[in-house]
């Protein structure tokens, strides 16, 4: 499945393979822009897909001290809540070598995103910029980061010349109050990796592909950007 424009999705039997060959692309990247500049950001995403991902970027050979790392989007909850993102990191990601990175979440003390996305916001812009690697994921509905459909947000995330770099999100489908980086910070980065797994989840990417709203599915403000697919059933 690939069509004119689309790179070719990247289709693994499981998602252990899936996951270290992520974790392998990911690393080169990072080292790619250590060589250059001596130090590395990387932008993650959340969810319980990416958990054996994390868990094997953990394990490689990585100048860990001079990466940081940072998310894609997190739900506006506490770092012990089960609904958070930086909580996720810390878990599956920080641990032995790489605990050595230092960690940026979004989420800020302000008691609503839209009280803290300005110190968010000069957060990500005081750090090293563009990001070596940036990984999405996808929901069932087709939204990616926090760019959800019909988000009270979404047209100014997923603006190509939106000079921010993080925004706030509220929607139906979100649950919580969100905060997200927003498409022209995260298609800025070195590479660019789109993490699916399942086949309704590939249906759904071949449905985003097909022409459409953004509003609707809004992992199609991604896909023109011809992202590196993984993808196992």
């Amino acid at each position: 499945m690939a069509g004119p424009g689309w790179k070719a999705v990247r289709e693994f039997a499981n998602g252990d393979e899936l996951a270290a060959a992520l974790a392998a692309y990911v690393a080169a990247a990072l080292k790619a822009r250590l060589a250059k500049d001596g130090v590395a950001t990387l932008a993650l995403s959340g969810g319980t897909t990416p958990i054996k991902f994390f868990q094997q970027l953990a394990l490689q050979d990585l100048n860990w001290r001079n990466i940081t790392v940072t998310l894609v989007d997190d739900r506006w909850v506490a770092e012990h809540s089960p609904r958070s993102n930086a909580g996720l990191i810390r878990e599956h990601l920080l641990q032995g070598p790489a605990a050595a990175a230092r960690f940026i979440p979004l989420v800020t003390g302000h008691v609503t995103p839209e009280e803290g996305r300005d110190h968010a916001e000069q957060t990500i812009a005081a750090l090293h910029l563009p990001f070596a690697a940036v990984v999405l994921g996808m929901g069932d509905d087709g939204h990616t980061a926090s760019f959800f459909p019909q988000g009270d947000r979404l047209d100014a995330a997923v603006t190509p010349d939106f000079t921010h770099h993080v925004e706030t999100m509220r929607a139906e489908a979100a649950g919580e109050p969100r905060v997200t980086l927003t498409l022209p910070s995260l298609m800025a980065a070195d590479v660019v990796a789109l993490h699916i797994e399942g086949q309704d989840k590939r249906r759904v990417l071949e449905a985003a592909m097909q022409p459409g709203p953004v509003q609707n599915m809004p992992v199609r403000a991604v896909l023109p950007h011809k992202p590196d697919i993984f993808w196992c059933p």
